[in-house]
């Protein structure tokens, strides 16, 4: 399988002749050749004529956390997967902590040692700088992705305007980070080991919404996903999964992810509790947004019919389909929530389901704000049908972006303000 070679000229020690001796190497044939310089001029190794160099790209950015990023950049592009680096020990100790930044488990790195005996060169025999939380690194790295300009347009957020003012609150959309890679451009929010858009392309992304969206420097507390009706109340012990979290504490920002699934948001103004949920087609007909609203009135006393929710950007009936046996059991909920149900893959409306359910449940029919809504601004277009606002799973297959809905209790001073 094609992959990329990287010589690493920062480490290698041209002093004693490793750089000399990679260079001849007949590794440099290879079809993908980047020499890693940084700011020194790859002149100061000697001229580089070993074989298949002439094609061989430079990156001669001032900082390694820029060159790296320009080599992810090239690698991506090449749609390659594996990196092959040719270095020193020190030079391994270093780059790994640029790499478990900036790259994902989709990329598999080899560090392959040249033959020279380091042992006699001091200065490639010394350690890498004793650094455990690579924390040099990772202020290199978010100095460096604070610096890129942002793409597809600024970042534009959805407002509710059915929840008080007493609550911050937003859904994202996709414009406005840095993530460059198509389907994931420009600012997804999750960062998966599926996935080529890295931990900190994606903090720095966050870090912008909340700059926008008025809640920096709080983080997100985002739920972990399962698919399924657990709800996590903040202060008891975090599960490991969960599709919803609920609190009365005011300045925490919770989230919820959604492409096609919906991002839910739960405010209640006169008991000041907030919930967030994730609801696919899934935790839909597990009662997830049910299992929301139940926390809030079992754990804070809510009362259902002071509840107002939000349902986020998520796809639309007009674009979801299922196999006919889970399609039924939509229609179970009611009719209208499966139009066709005699389809080869009936079409599902799983918003009108989370309605239905959360009527049922006593919110009442205005406090509710989804596409059925038309004498408010919409927060619930179709992600699949709007790609150049959202990102869907459904058109874009699995290496897809994400959206989130967010929310928090405003702090007294922020009601002043």
């Amino acid at each position: 399988m094609s992959g990329a070679l990287l010589v690493d000229l920062i480490h290698l020690c041209p002093s004693c002749g490793s750089v000399e001796e990679t260079l001849r190497s007949e590794e440099l044939s290879a079809p993908h050749v980047f020499l890693l310089c940084g700011d020194q001029h790859p002149d100061r190794h000697g001229p580089l004529t070993g074989a298949g160099t002439g094609t061989a790209r430079v990156l001669d950015s001032s900082t390694l956390a820029e060159c790296l990023y320009r080599l992810k950049q090239a690698v991506d592009e090449l749609d390659l997967s594996l990196v092959r680096v040719l270095t020193s020990p020190r030079g391994r100790d270093a780059l790994r902590g640029y790499q478990e930044r900036l790259f994902t488990a989709v990329y598999s790195f080899t560090y392959a040692l040249t033959s020279h005996d380091y042992l006699t060169c001091p200065s490639c025999a010394s350690p890498a700088p004793s650094d455990p939380a690579h924390e040099g690194i990772q202020r290199e790295v978010s100095t460096f992705l604070q610096g890129l300009p942002a793409l597809r347009g600024e970042i534009r957020v959805l407002h509710s305007t059915l929840i008080p003012d007493c609550f911050g609150h937003g859904f994202s959309a996709r414009t406005g980070g840095v993530s460059y890679i198509p389907t994931l451009s420009s600012l997804n929010l999750f960062s998966s080991c599926r996935r080529r858009d890295p931990k900190a392309t994606v903090e720095e992304n966050k870090r912008r919404l909340a700059v926008c969206a008025g809640f920096y420097p709080r983080p997100l507390r985002l739920v972990k996903v399962a698919h399924a009706s657990r709800v996590w109340v903040l202060g008891k012990a975090e599960p490991e999964s969960y599709d919803a979290v609920v609190t009365n504490r005011p300045g925490v920002v919770l989230a919820a992810p959604g492409a096609d699934c919906m991002p839910i948001l739960f405010a209640d103004p006169v008991s000041k509790v907030i919930g967030a949920a994730h609801a696919g087609w899934k935790g839909t007909l597990m009662g997830v947004a049910m299992a929301t609203l139940g926390a809030m009135v079992r754990e804070f006393g809510c009362r259902a019919s002071e509840v107002a929710v939000a349902v986020g950007p998520s796809v639309g009936a007009c674009c979801f389909t299922l196999e006919r046996e889970q399609a039924l059991e939509f229609q179970q909920i009611h009719p209208d929530c499966c139009p066709d149900p005699h389809a080869d893959r009936p079409h599902v409306n799983i918003r009108l389901a989370t309605r239905i359910l959360l009527q049922r449940g006593g919110v009442l029919p205005e406090h509710i704000h989804d596409d059925l809504v038309t004498d408010r601004p919409s927060v619930t277009p179709c992600t699949s049908c709007h790609p150049e606002a959202f990102f869907s799973h459904v058109r874009d297959g699995p290496n897809f972006g994400t959206q989130v809905g967010f929310l928090w209790i405003r702090e007294t001073e922020e009601c002043v303000k």
